[in-house]
Order: structure tokens, then sequence, then C-alpha cells
């Protein structure tokens, strides 16, 4: 019997750790110009709150409907639960479903690979869905069936974390678990993020995978404000899947020389810390 997945998520955590993260989508909300009768897919919808301020639009037409899809599922029932509070019973909330399923495996299932879907939206999540162990062809398939899953001249929106991105976090987990393990190599193999580049995510695009025109790509460093969490709740949420392999006192240990060093490198003279973020933004279309 297959082992199920470790989820990591919930919906408190993450709110007290990253709540900033679809605040800070109004720009790839904006490349994404949802219409009253379009028929979205959220890759990677997370808890749901940005599928609510599509959905309010959605309930203006006839024929539009969004379908988010998650590998977590506590985020996916946030999602339901947050998307129906918003909408009320009945109608409105049907014109939002949600499944939990693992992005690489879009490509694999029939029901979104039928073409019917006017836009494809991603925020926060492909850095995730493209990361960790995920080769080459499975990062070139996940393109080809979102590519599969549009409308000829549906475009796919999207963002993620972008080269750089919370590099001096990276450094510090990479060097404190790599320590503890052997090699900064060994450490690598935990690291569940993929940060592309403009040239990166072009050229897998439009010359490996075909069928799409990058008609606009941004990379962008945008300075963020930690949450409530701090840094050790930021490192708790997003950086879990490193000290999964460190037993209980030498995990804590670790998690506490990481916040120790980056409380300090973080810290805004006013109060609070800073993240370095970068995020790269796309808008594409199939062609």
């Amino acid at each position: 019997m297959a082992t199920e997945k470790k989820d990591n998520w919930s919906t408190e955590a993450y709110q007290n750790a990253a709540s900033f993260v679809p605040k800070l989508a109004t720009k790839v909300m904006q490349w994404l110009d949802p219409q009253s009768d379009d028929v979205i897919l959220d890759i990677g919808c997370g808890d749901g709150v940005l599928d609510i301020e599509i959905a309010q639009i959605l309930v203006k037409g006839t024929t539009g409907r969004l379908h988010g899809v998650d590998s977590s599922k506590a985020m996916i029932q946030a999602a339901e639960q947050k998307v129906a509070a918003a909408l009320g019973a009945g109608g409105k909330a049907n014109k939002c479903t949600f499944e939990v399923m693992d992005a690489t495996s879009l490509i694999h299932t029939p029901s979104l690979q039928s073409g019917n879907f006017t836009k494809l939206f991603s925020n926060a999540a492909l850095h995730w869905v493209l990361g960790g162990d995920c080769p080459d062809q499975k990062r070139e398939d996940f393109f080809l069936g979102a590519r599969n899953a549009l409308t000829p001249g549906g475009i796919f929106a999207f963002e993620m974390g972008g080269l750089g991105n919370v590099s001096e976090l990276r450094t510090a987990i990479l060097m404190s678990v790599g320590r503890r393990l052997g090699s900064i190599e060994k450490a690598q193999e935990l690291d569940p993020w993929f940060f592309p580049d403009e040239e990166w995510v072009t050229h897998i695009m439009e010359e490996v995978v075909g069928g799409w025109k990058v008609e606009r790509v941004e990379r962008q460093w945008r300075p963020t404000d930690a949450d409530e969490g701090g840094v050790e709740g930021w490192m708790r949420l997003m950086a879990a899947q490193f000290f999964e392999v460190l037993e209980e006192k030498e995990r804590e240990d670790c998690i506490r020389e990481i916040c120790d060093v980056l409380e300090v490198v973080c810290k805004k003279p006013g109060g609070g810390y800073m993240f370095s973020y970068v995020r790269l933004r796309v808008l594409a279309r199939k062609v």
C-alpha cells in the first residue's frame, strides 16, 4: 500500500506565518483579469482566499466557474469552507469546486486535459510544485498538462518564487542543516523549492514544451514584512521538510540556531523582520 504523503500545511499556521501571500497577489490578479464567464483552473489554490475574490466576479455571469487544486487536504478543506461561507449555500457556491491533487499529475488527469479552461492561475505555488525531487521531465510535463487544460488562446497567469528568493533564509537553513547532516549536498536533497528566472521559464514554455507564447515576464524584488509568527513561524511552516530528518532535540537546536541568526539579519530598525522575497511573474498564452 502506498504511503500517504505527509501534509505539513494547516490554515492556522499559514495565517500565523504567511497570511501576506494572498494579500500581495494584486498584480498577478490584474494579469489574470478574471471575467464573469471565464472557466478558471487555480493550481495550488491554498486556503481559497484568492478564489473568493475570483468567485465574486464569476457569480455575475452564467457559465463562469472555478476549479481549485492543491496537494494539501487541509488547505482544500479550508478553501471549501471559506468559499461556502463567503458565497452562501446554493448555486453561487457551486460555481467553485476543489480537489486534492498534486499538480505534477495534471497531465495524467483526463478531466483536466480536455481543453475546457479559458484561464489558468497560480500564486505562490509553482516553486513547490516544480521543486523538491521534481526532475526536468516532470517540469516539462507540468507545462504540457497546463497547456492541454486550456482552450486555444487561453492564458496562464502565475507568480512564484524567482531566482534569489528568500536567499538569506535559504542560506541559513542549508548551512545549519548541512552541518548536522555532514554536507551541504545532503541538505540540498531536502530543499523543497525551485526558484527560476525569466530565461528559464521562457525557454521551457516556448522552446522545450512549445505551444506557448510568453507575453509578459518579470522578476521583482519585493521585501516583505514577516507575519505575526515572525522568523520562527515562517521557518516551522515553510521549511518544515528540512527538519524532518533530524531527531527532536537536534531539530529544535537547529531551528533555534537559524532563528537566532536571522533575527539579527532580518531585523528592521523600527521593529519586526523583513524577508527578501523575489517574485517571478508570467503571463503566457496557448497558441
